[in-house]
């Protein structure tokens, strides 16, 4: 493999890993193995520290191809718990409200997803990458600064009711979406239709364009592919 060249590299990123300790893990591994100080290396969208799944690293020359690589199409799976909220839309901050449940079986569930298919204006969470004069809206709202962001149109191509455990009001969802779709915000605004609330407990990321999950390496099997390099060298 030709790493200064360029090669598009995919990854399963581990849960409470941010898509940069993926890119800076990759650049140090790549870097000792080709002795060298400075490679350039990218990913090609970022995916949340509590989620797991394909994160797309481009290394080299390929880093050229980021910038068109982002649109790929992307699917999740992703469990959400009804009847609360966190300030985060997931586990990263605690419960702050809690909502009535009594109201919601699988025949609302059924009804209401499908209303969330095609173009959405979606205002991403407080808690996100998207930038604020200037700094990273998740900068400001952790240090509990208030954070406006503005809706931004969006493609839900599918969405599909997985499971639904009534008792524990949990719904698990299969969503194949554009660039730009933040499952945390599309939990909060499902709460919202519910006439309830609800948050992130679980989110995998299943593809990025081709690249599935089950074709992803874990960083032992990256380090193994490298020192196989060595060795036939």
């Amino acid at each position: 493999m030709d790493f200064v060249e360029g090669e598009i590299l995919a990854f399963d990123k581990p849960y409470h890993w941010t898509s940069f300790d993926v890119v800076g893990k990759t650049r140090w591994l790549l870097c000792h193995h080709l002795h060298t100080k400075k490679l350039k290396v990218g990913h090609t969208g970022t995916l949340d520290p509590l989620a797991t799944g394909v994160v797309v690293v481009c290394t080299g020359k390929k880093t050229k191809l980021i910038s068109q690589l982002q649109y790929d199409t992307k699917e999740y799976v992703a469990t959400l718990q009804l009847g609360a909220t966190t300030p985060s839309f997931d586990l990263e901050k605690e419960i702050d409200y809690t909502y009535p449940t009594a109201h919601i079986n699988r025949a609302l569930v059924d009804a209401t997803i499908p209303s969330f298919l095609g173009e959405q204006w979606q205002v991403p969470p407080a808690f996100s990458a998207c930038k604020v004069d200037g700094k990273r809206a998740y900068e400001l709202a952790r240090k509990g600064e208030e954070v406006e962001l503005k809706p931004k149109l969006l493609v839900i191509d599918e969405i599909e009711v997985l499971a639904f455990d009534e008792t524990n009001m949990q719904l698990t969802l299969r969503v194949v979406c554009s660039k730009g779709t933040y499952i945390r915000a599309l939990a909060r605004d499902i709460g919202q239709k519910l006439n309830s609330g609800a948050h992130l407990i679980a989110l995998r990321r299943t593809r990025v364009g081709n690249i599935h999950v089950e074709e992803c390496m874990n960083f032992e099997q990256f380090e193994q592919l490298l020192n196989n390099e060595t060795q036939s060298i």
